[in-house]
C-alpha cells in the first residue's frame, strides 16, 4: 500500500499523528477521525490568558463602578472584569447594564449577577445584531470594554463610528503558551485556528522548518498568517462543501491513507 499520491497539484502522505492547537475538548467529531483511521490525535493549546494584575491595572485610572454599561464579548472578558471588581474592591451597581454579544455569554454570566432581562441584553453573534439595543440606549449610558491585549477591532470601530461615550480597560493578556517540551517531538499534521497560535509555534520554534508537516489552517486570516510565514497550506476550511475542520481533515484522509 502506498504512503504517497497526488492529486493535481496536491501531494497526499500519509497521516498517523495530528496536533491540534487547542484544549483538548470533551466532545469532538475528531474522536472519530482518530477511531476511524487508527490516528494518534493531541491536544495542546498554543495560547494562553494571563491576567493583569491589579497593580498594573490601576495606573490605567479606570474605575468600572463609574461605567453604566459593560459590554462583554467573551467568557474570558467576564471572568477577569470580575475578578477585577474583587481586587479593587468595587460593587457594581444593581442598575448597571451588561451587553453580551451572545447568549452563550449572557448565560455565563449569570455565575456573577442576578440575572434579570431588563439588565442584560444579548446578541446572536455580533455587534452588529445588537445595534437597535445600543442605539436605544446611546445618549442614557457611559460604556466599558472589558477586553484583552489584542483588544476587540470590531466593537471598538463600531464605537467609535457611531459616536458612544466609551472606554476599553485591558484586564487580561493573550499569550503565547510554553512548548519547548515538543521541541524534538514531529507530527504529521499542525491544526491551527487563529494567526495567534502560528505566531506561538514561530516564538517557541524560531528556526521550524515545515518539510513534511502538513498544515491544517480554519478561517481567512490563518490562512493569510501561514502565507505571510511563507508556509505551505495543505488543508483548509471552511471551503464550499467542507463547513468545518474535521470534513477538510477526512477529505485529505480519503486519500492518503486509503
Amino acid at each position: 500500500m502506498s504512503n504517497t499520491g497526488k492529486v493535481g497539484n496536491q501531494t497526499y502522505q500519509k497521516i498517523k499523528t495530528i496536533l491540534v492547537s487547542q484544549p483538548k475538548p470533551t466532545h469532538s467529531a475528531f474522536f472519530k477521525l482518530e477511531e476511524k483511521y487508527g490516528l494518534k490525535i493531541d491536544w495542546r493549546p498554543f495560547i494562553q490568558v494571563e491576567p493583569v494584575d491589579v497593580r498594573t491595572y490601576r495606573k490605567t485610572r479606570i474605575k468600572p463602578d463609574e461605567y453604566s454599561a459593560i459590554i462583554f464579548t467573551s467568557k474570558n472578558a467576564i471572568d477577569h472584569f470580575f475578578r477585577m471588581c474583587e481586587e479593587l474592591r468595587m460593587t457594581m451597581s444593581q442598575d448597571t447594564k451588561y451587553f453580551c454579544l451572545s447568549e452563550a455569554i449572557a448565560n455565563y454570566l449569570q455565575k456573577f449577577i442576578i440575572y434579570r432581562k431588563r439588565k442584560v441584553l444579548v446578541g446572536k453573534r455580533t455587534i452588529m445584531d445588537m445595534d437597535a439595543a445600543f442605539q436605544k440606549h446611546k445618549d442614557q449610558l457611559k460604556f466599558l470594554l472589558p477586553c484583552s491585549n489584542l483588544g476587540s477591532k470590531i466593537v471598538s470601530k463600531y464605537l467609535d463610528d457611531n459616536g458612544f461615550d466609551w472606554t476599553s480597560a485591558m484586564m487580561y493578556q493573550t499569550v503565547s503558551a510554553d512548548l519547548s517540551d515538543l521541541d524534538n517531538v514531529t507530527y504529521d499534521v499542525l491544526v491551527f485556528y487563529s494567526p495567534l497560535g502560528l505566531h506561538s509555534l514561530i516564538e517557541n520554534f524560531p528556526e521550524f522548518k515545515q518539510n513534511n508537516t502538513r498544515i491544517a489552517v480554519y478561517g481567512k486570516s490563518t490562512c493569510n498568517a501561514v502565507k505571510e510565514l511563507g508556509f505551505d497550506i495543505n488543508i483548509k476550511a471552511p471551503e464550499p462543501d467542507v463547513p468545518s475542520m474535521t470534513v477538510a481533515l477526512e477529505n485529505y484522509l480519503k486519500i492518503s491513507n486509503k
